[in-house]
C-alpha cells in the first residue's frame, strides 16, 4: 500500500511538470504569435517612417544643398511619424551619399514590447529598418525623343511653362529658336538625316543617352523635316517621352517629359503636346553625375526610393 501510494505521488509530480513545460511551450507559441504579428505591424510603421524621411531629406537637399538641414528634416519627419531619435530606446541614423546624386538612407531602429513571450523572458526585442533615397538631375534618358526644346519653354526655376496642350515647332533652324519652337537631333555629330530620325521615331533606333552639361546636341543642317511629322503622328502621339533641353547655342541644359498629343506636316509643320510635371523616375536616371557637380536646373529631375 506503502508504495503503490509513493508511485501515485510520483505520477501527479511528472503530470504536473509536464503540465508546466507544457504551459511554457504554448504560451512560447502563442507568444510568437502574437508579439510576432505586432513585431511585423511594427515594422510595417517603422518602414513608413524611414521611406518617408529619406524622401523628404533628399528633396530637402536637392532645392537647399544642406546637408544638415537634409539630416534635421529626416528626424523631423522620422518623429513625426512616431520614431523620434534617442527616445525611448528608439534611435533614428541619417547617412547621405552624394557620390552620384543625393542617396539618402535613414535606419530606424526601435524596441518591440513583448506581451506574451515577456512572461518567458524576452519582454522587448529590436526592430530594425532600412529606406533609402535617390534624388538628383538626371544625366540619362532610356527611349528619348529626337526632337529638342527650348530653355526659353521654362521658367528661371526648372518648371515647364506649358502644362497644356499647344503646338511646337515654328521655325527650320538647328537649334529651337523660341519657347515654342522645336528641333530634330540624332544625339550625335554630323547632319541630322530624315531616315535616321525616323528609324528613332519608329523605335527601330532606341535612343539611351548620357549628356553633360553644355554638349552640343542640335542639327548640323538646317531643316525642319516636313515628313518626320507624319512619322510623329503614327508612332508617337498618345506617348510620354523624355526630350532634352537645349540654350540659345544648342547645348544641353536638362531633361524634360512630353507628352506628344499630336503632329502635323505640311505647311503649318508643329508637334502639339505638353510638358509633363517636374518630377519623374521611370524613363530618367542619375549615372554618373555627382550631386554638386550636376548644373542642370530645367525639366524633370529624379526622386525615388531606390532600396
Amino acid at each position: 500500500m506503502m508504495r503503490q501510494t509513493r508511485s501515485r505521488h510520483r505520477q501527479h509530480g511528472q503530470i504536473l511538470v509536464l503540465f508546466a513545460l507544457s504551459l511554457v511551450v504554448l504560451l512560447a507559441f502563442g507568444g510568437l504569435a502574437l508579439d510576432g504579428g505586432s513585431t511585423f505591424a511594427q515594422r510595417r510603421d517603422e518602414q513608413t517612417a524611414a521611406d518617408l524621411a529619406a524622401l523628404a531629406a533628399a528633396n530637402d537637399y536637392l532645392i537647399n544643398g544642406n546637408q544638415q538641414a537634409a539630416i534635421d528634416r529626416a528626424l523631423s519627419v522620422a518623429a513625426t511619424n512616431g520614431y523620434p531619435n534617442d527616445v525611448g530606446g528608439t534611435s533614428v541614423d541619417v547617412a547621405i551619399d552624394t557620390t552620384n546624386g543625393i542617396q539618402v538612407t535613414v535606419a530606424v531602429s526601435a524596441q518591440h514590447h513583448n506581451q506574451l513571450v515577456g512572461v518567458i523572458g524576452m519582454p522587448t526585442w529590436t526592430v530594425t529598418v532600412q529606406g533609402t533615397a535617390l534624388a538628383g538631375f538626371p544625366d540619362t534618358a532610356y527611349g528619348a525623343a529626337p526632337f529638342i526644346f527650348s530653355a526659353g519653354a521654362f521658367a528661371q526655376d526648372g518648371t515647364p511653362l506649358y502644362q497644356a496642350p499647344i503646338d511646337f515647332g515654328e521655325t527650320n533652324g538647328d537649334v529651337p529658336t523660341g519657347p515654342l519652337d522645336i528641333a530634330w537631333t540624332n544625339y550625335g555629330t554630323g547632319n541630322v538625316n530624315t531616315n535616321e530620325v525616323r528609324s528613332i521615331i519608329s523605335g527601330d533606333t532606341v535612343i539611351n543617352k548620357t549628356l553633360q552639361f553644355g554638349e552640343y546636341i542640335g542639327q548640323h543642317n538646317n531643316g525642319n523635316h516636313t515628313a518626320l511629322y507624319g512619322d510623329v503622328q503614327t508612332y508617337l502621339n498618345g506617348k510620354e517621352l523624355p526630350a532634352a533641353i537645349v540654350d540659345s547655342n544648342g547645348n544641353f541644359v536638362g531633361w524634360a517629359i512630353f507628352y506628344v498629343i499630336s503632329a502635323s506636316g505640311g505647311s503649318a509643320k508643329h508637334v502639339r503636346g505638353y510638358f509633363v510635371s517636374s518630377f519623374e523616375s521611370a524613363q530618367l536616371a542619375i549615372t554618373s553625375c555627382a550631386a554638386n557637380n550636376c548644373p542642370r536646373y530645367l525639366g524633370a529631375y529624379v526622386l525615388k526610393l531606390s532600396g
